[in-house]
This record gives C-alpha cells, structure tokens and sequence, in this order.
C-alpha cells in the first residue's frame, strides 16, 4: 500500500511541474523571454530593456518561468542572470513523446 501511494505522489508532483510549464509557456511575452535566453544568458535589466512593460511585470514573468523550472538565476552582485534550464524541456519532450506514443494524455503524468 505504502508503495502505491508513494508512486502516486510522484506522479502527481509530476502533473504539477507540467502543469507549471504549461501556464509558463501559455504566455507570448514568457516564450519571447525563452527565446531570448536562447541566444544567450542575460540580466533582468536586459531582458525587462526589450519589452515595453513595467519592470514589475517582467520580474512577475521571470518568476513564473522560475517556478516551473524553465529558467535558473544567478545572482552575481546587484544583477540577477538567467539563463535556460534545458532539463525541463527534455522532461517536456519526453512527456510529449509519450503522448503521441499512447495517443492518449495521462492526467496524473
């Protein structure tokens, strides 16, 4: 019993953290970040000079792609870096692999 249920905990932290880079990846302003961070890490300063939002806003979008793991910081002095956390979108894949392999979406992966 202790077996099963710690195996559906798992799976359900899993449904979680998809769940959370779904929202994260469901937002334009958050993909365009990604991509951004795709050519290169880059300051909250420099990411927040290419948008034409608050500075607030962008650090909400920062922390949103923070909490489903998408992107690490790095805190070096008084500028905070972020680069791509390329893990989860192997995670990701690996989830969409998966579902095109079943052909069917497993609500508790």
């Amino acid at each position: 019993m202790v077996r099963y249920l710690s195996k559906y905990i798992n799976t359900t932290k899993e449904a979680r953290r998809l769940n959370d880079v779904f929202k994260a990846l469901a937002d334009p302003t958050r993909r365009k970040i990604l991509k951004m961070l795709r050519e290169q890490d880059l300051s909250a300063g420099e990411i927040a000079d290419a948008f034409h939002i608050s500075k607030p806003s962008i650090s909400h979008h920062l922390n949103l792609l923070k909490q489903a793991n998408l992107v690490l910081s790095d805190k070096q002095g008084q500028n905070v870096y972020y680069s791509l956390n390329t893990t989860i979108f192997q995670e990701v894949m690996q989830w969409f692999f998966e579902f095109s392999e079943r052909g069917e979406i497993d609500e508790n992966k």
